[in-house]
């Protein structure tokens, strides 16, 4: 019954990464407007925590100024983030499954490469925005860093030492 049940609830395990993908793909039907609106928001909260915290005692003209000058790197940071964890989402079943060591990292990252591609031709039907192939490399080192995370993961995770010990200590 028990490997009945892991067996009919295996595919379930990619629910994340369709979720992640959702969440990727409506972030991107937002309109270069709302984007860009939402990116500048999360900057001036970036830049009035760090006023509060250093009591830097800026006005809101400088934080605004403050703001705007590191908008465009909190964009490509989301960017990067979303992808990270898109790899993550979907690298992990991929692993359950027995992908493993670099057929692990081609296929997590071409899936993640092409949802890139398809995420950018996507925008390019979006009011205000548009594709990039700049983006899909950012979107493609978050993906890569994503990956390595889950091999470092699972691959310490199966070769603890440790654990090998105390298998030996037991025989």
């Amino acid at each position: 019954m028990k490997k009945i049940l892991i067996h009919l609830l295996k595919p379930l395990s990619f629910l994340p990464a369709i979720l992640m993908m959702y969440l990727i793909y409506s972030f991107s039907a937002q309109t270069g407007e709302v984007s860009g609106a939402l990116s500048y928001e999360v900057s001036y909260q970036i830049v009035e925590t760090k006023n509060e915290v250093l009591n830097e005692n800026k006005t809101e003209t400088e934080l605004a100024y403050s703001a705007s000058s590191i908008e465009f790197y909190v964009r490509k940071a989301a960017h990067m983030t979303e992808y990270c964890i898109l790899a993550i989402a979907i690298s992990f079943p991929f692993y359950v499954y027995g992908v493993r060591g670099i057929w692990l990292i081609l296929l997590a990252g071409a899936v993640c490469v092409g949802f890139a591609g398809l995420d950018e031709y996507h925008q390019s039907f979006v009011n205000g925005r548009g594709p990039s192939v700049r983006d899909v490399c950012i979107d493609s080192s978050g993906a890569a860093i994503g990956i390595l995370l889950v091999q470092a993961f699972c691959w310490s995770t199966t070769h603890n030492p440790s654990s090998k010990k105390r298998r030996r200590k037991r025989r």
